[in-house]
């Protein structure tokens, strides 16, 4: 599977399978984190069973789940958090990839300008646009 890379330090994927784990960390990323609720699909591997499967590549694993198109602050918070605790360069995934650069937007908000953030989503294929005024009052809280 292609890695969509939004940054140097992040990319995003669809869900990850046993042998994209071991494809990532191959590519050199030493996280994941996954933005799925256990259960979404029948057959989907539990957020448990993805750390084991990061674990036994030697790669951080993280659990951000949201539901499409319901990501909070505190959302954004976890991720940020996960972000900026985890050895990098990290891959988020859920079902196609948008939730986790959905994610990745929020938690940068509050450090790089909203169209920057929405332009480099755009260029790894995930158009963000929808996100524009919570980027917006996010990136207010710290004056960016």
């Amino acid at each position: 599977m292609a890695f969509k890379k939004i940054t140097p330090s992040f990319s995003a994927a669809p869900q990850l399978t046993r042998d994209d784990v071991a494809a990532a960390a191959q590519a050199g990323y030493r996280s994941i984190i996954s933005s799925r609720p256990d259960g979404e699909e029948p057959g989907q591997p539990s957020a448990h069973d993805m750390a084991r499967m990061a674990e036994e590549h030697g790669l951080a694993f993280e659990h951000v789940p949201i539901v499409p198109g319901k990501a909070t602050d505190a959302d954004a918070d976890r991720m940020k958090e996960a972000l900026t605790t985890l050895p990098g360069p990290t891959l988020g995934f859920c079902r196609s990839g948008t939730r986790a650069a959905t994610l990745w937007a929020l938690a940068e908000a509050d450090q790089t300008d909203p169209a920057t953030i929405l332009g480099q989503a755009k260029a790894a294929g995930y158009d963000l646009a929808d996100l524009k005024p919570a980027l917006a009052r996010r990136s207010e809280r710290t004056g960016k």
